[in-house]
């Protein structure tokens, strides 16, 4: 493997002290607006793998919509970061874990965040979010299990938005709408040929499409990543273990 330049080993060492994740980490136990905006942030991106944790361990969905908000409310609240790690690195690791102490040991404290009560902690749209665990597959793993599942897909969902967005105009969406098909690595789908009639292109050019889709696509994915972990190493694993949980699907 070739070493890495300096200017490149500098700009990613200024993209790990910036990610979201990091910051949080980075301010310990001293909250400040920057890291609460960004656990903020993760929260809402990565809220609905623990509403799906949650009904898998056996929650009807108003109570596990009502635990989502109020765990988030718990955390984001007081100042929950002081005894997390750097070394522990990973959000979804700490996420789960802090949910899990949260039913151990603090639930019964929060009676008092009665159902009804509207927070502005994280909006969550848990009525497409029960929307969406109804249409998962049953199946036999445990809640943690499910969990890695749920935050593979959130995770894979968010990636393919950003690149959706990327193809704002209409008929860059219309060719991106078509092609998308090609990012799953499913075998069997269109070939490029019946495609390339489809769209009116030339063969070639349905291919060099699909190659810039599937190298923008694994950018943003390594991007969205890196806002989850402390270190560059990381990420590879991270990857690895994302696509390890939607291979079980």
């Amino acid at each position: 493997m070739a070493s890495q330049s300096p200017q490149a080993a500098t700009e990613q060492a200024h993209w790990f002290a910036t990610t979201h994740w990091s910051v949080v980490l980075a301010a310990g136990g001293e909250a400040t607006p920057n890291s609460a905006n960004a656990l903020e942030q993760l929260c809402g991106a990565y809220w609905y793998p623990l509403f799906a944790y949650l009904r898998r361990r056996g929650y009807e969905a108003h109570d596990a919509q009502d635990l989502t908000q109020s765990f988030f409310v718990h955390l984001l609240e007081g100042n929950r970061l002081g005894t997390v790690s750097p070394i522990k690195g990973k959000f979804r690791s700490f996420l789960l874990s802090a949910l899990k102490n949260f039913l151990a040991n603090e639930f019964d404290k929060t009676q008092a965040l009665k159902r009804g009560v509207q927070f502005s902690f994280v909006p969550l749209d848990t009525e497409t979010g029960e929307a969406r665990f109804r249409l998962e597959p049953a199946h036999d793993l445990t809640p943690d299990r499910a969990f890695e599942q749920s935050w593979a897909l959130a995770l894979l969902d968010t990636v393919m938005k950003r690149l959706r967005a990327e193809h704002g105009d209409p008929e860059k969406a219309r060719v991106f709408d078509a092609l998308q098909i090609y990012l799953s690595g499913d075998k069997g789908v269109l070939p490029y040929a019946e495609m390339a009639l489809r769209l009116n292109l030339t063969e070639g050019a349905i291919k060099m499409a699909v190659l810039r889709l599937r190298r923008r696509f694994g950018e943003l994915l390594r991007a969205e990543i890196s806002q989850t972990v402390t270190r560059p190493e990381e990420v590879d694993e991270e990857i690895r273990c994302l696509f390890a949980a939607v291979t079980e699907i």
